[in-house]
């Protein structure tokens, strides 16, 4: 009776972790503003939209589906930065230093909604769904008792390993399992 998917976009502005938040932290420290790369670009969209899209993807979805949020054009981080600079009346670059601290190992300069499996329309015209290419390597039951174990004893590069053993589809790298940074 249980139906699993997954639902996946990009950035909620304003949420805990969200870039903006940090940038404007910064600006407010006189900086400097950090960012990754120049060229860095990521998709955007606010808590509401992102919760109705969330909560209509659940409606239409199937067991097993991929759905992706149609989130618009990217938006090059740089510009984000700059603008929300002026937006606190200072010049960029003037009055708060950029300063470029380069990509992370593992980390992508532009971000994917997919994992390059083909989408397909639905009924509503922002959501997409996509059929993951594999299944769940092993005993799903093994696999989270293991994970359970792994974590009492805090094995955290025991954990890495059997998440990229178990779901190799999602390309996980076992010794870059860190938390994504979105600047």
């Amino acid at each position: 009776q249980t139906r699993f998917l997954a639902v996946r976009f990009g950035n909620v502005l304003g949420s805990s972790g969200s870039v903006v938040i940090t940038f404007r932290r910064q600006i407010e420290r006189g900086g400097p503003v950090t960012v990754t790369h120049p060229e860095m670009t990521r998709y955007f969209m606010t808590a509401q939209e992102a919760a109705r899209l969330v909560l209509e993807a659940a409606a239409i979805g199937s067991s097993g589906e991929l759905l992706i949020l149609d989130m618009g054009e990217p938006i090059k981080i740089l510009d984000l930065t700059e603008q929300m600079i002026r937006l606190s009346g200072l010049e960029p670059y003037e009055e708060i230093p950029i300063e470029f601290i380069g990509l992370r190992p593992g980390e992508k300069l532009h971000e994917e909604l997919g994992l390059g499996e083909p989408t397909n329309s639905t009924s509503h015209p922002k959501i997409f769904s996509a059929r993951l290419a594999g299944e769940l390597n092993g005993d799903l039951r093994y696999i989270l008792d293991r994970l359970a174990a792994l974590q009492a004893q805090g094995d955290e590069e025991g954990i890495r390993r059997l998440l990229a053993e178990a779901i190799p589809e999602a390309c996980l790298d076992p010794n870059n399992l860190d938390a994504e940074r979105s600047g």
